[in-house]
């Protein structure tokens, strides 16, 4: 701020108060901020990516009871870290994490290092994770610029043009670090966090009458909270058409076991298991001679609820058999398990978890 008017400086002074004021009034009560380890940061923050802050709490508690250190983290299998994760989605955030973790048991002498180009050179940890570990964990003053954070910087600037570019982003960072404390940069970067989380809401829905910033706000003052940020046009995801199936070993003896396959090691949901299925809707003819290639005999073959799963680039409109079998072929490349062995042993993703609540 060494070159701002001090006019400029004041009012800026004004909007950070402002906002920590209500922050310290209103914050979200979270795990990982009521005790900002480093280790416990970064992991809130790559849970957070792309999940609900709801969601992720649980995962948490149980992720750092079982890995509770960067070295417990760097020593484990991928299948441990696979089930940890299971339902997360976004299974390369684990595997990067661990990764990461890696490096820095050999680069750092197992500790997370506090600068943000340090932490950048992590794997999966990009600029804004890096800035949030950096301030929220080690005090680093530098802003944390996410979609929320977009989001609140053109509403209260009245920036009109695309937030979603590298200038908007610059422009935002720029536009933070004038706002940002030296000595709480952590706490008015989670404050920015939930001021978007909660308050500044996206799809023109803002709870303006609680906004601690209203008087700071270029939108409200305008009422264009419904226009900003602009809209950009989305894109249409891939529909793919899936054949799954729950081959059952129909032997009768014990609880039934279910047919399952590891998925290749690149690509998609790559090395998590999966119910085996083909591409397209087959016909209950088309699923039986399916089974048979895999050198099943058919039993008993029923059709399954249609189900889909949406990925960020892809949606799958699934339809499902549920195919009883003489017993398991000996070499087949199934697993066949129960389902109890399935929720200890196996990473069943969230695709899938239509079949999979049909499991006996």
């Amino acid at each position: 701020m060494e070159n701002m008017d001090k006019k400029d400086y004041a009012a800026y002074e004004q909007q950070t108060a402002a906002l920590l004021k209500w922050y310290d009034e209103n914050r979200r009560i979270l795990p990982w901020r009521e005790d900002p380890q480093p280790y416990h940061v970064w992991l809130s923050e790559i849970m957070l990516q792309q999940t609900r802050v709801d969601t992720v709490i649980d995962y948490y508690h149980r992720f750092l009871k079982e890995l509770p250190d960067v070295k417990a983290l760097a020593e484990a299998e991928e299948e441990l870290l696979l089930k940890l994760w299971q339902g997360l989605g976004y299974y390369s955030r684990i595997r990067n994490m661990h990764k990461a973790s890696l490096q820095v048991m050999e680069d750092f002498g197992g500790k997370i290092p506090s600068d943000p180009k340090e932490l950048q050179k992590l794997s999966g940890i990009g600029p804004y994770a890096a800035a949030a570990i950096a301030s929220i964990a080690f005090g680093v003053p530098v802003p944390s610029v996410d979609g929320n954070l977009l989001r609140v910087f053109a509403r209260t600037t009245g920036y009109e043009d695309s937030i979603r570019t590298p200038a908007a982003k610059k422009l935002a960072e720029s536009h933070y670090r004038t706002l940002l404390p030296e000595d709480r940069p952590g706490d008015m970067n989670q404050a920015l966090m939930d001021l978007g989380a909660t308050i500044c809401l996206p799809n023109g829905a803002p709870l303006c009458s609680h906004c601690p910033w209203t008087g700071f706000c270029e939108a409200f003052r305008s009422g264009r909270q419904e226009e900003l940020p602009a809209k950009d046009e989305k894109k249409s995801r891939k529909i793919e058409k899936r054949t799954i199936f729950l081959i059952e070993d129909g032997s009768g003896t014990g609880r039934p076991a279910y047919g399952i396959r590891k998925r290749p090691a690149k690509g998609l949901l790559a090395n998590l298991w999966e119910f085996p299925g083909a591409r397209g809707h087959l016909t209950e003819k088309e699923a039986c001679g399916f089974c048979e290639d895999l050198g099943f005999q058919v039993k008993e073959i029923s059709s399954l609820p249609k189900a889909r799963h949406i990925f960020s680039h892809v949606e799958w409109d699934m339809i499902g058999y549920r195919v009883r079998i003489q017993t398991p072929v000996p070499g087949t490349d199934l697993t066949f398990a129960t389902k109890e062995e399935m929720e200890q042993n196996y990473s069943i993703p969230t695709a899938f978890s239509s079949y999979y609540r049909l499991l006996d």
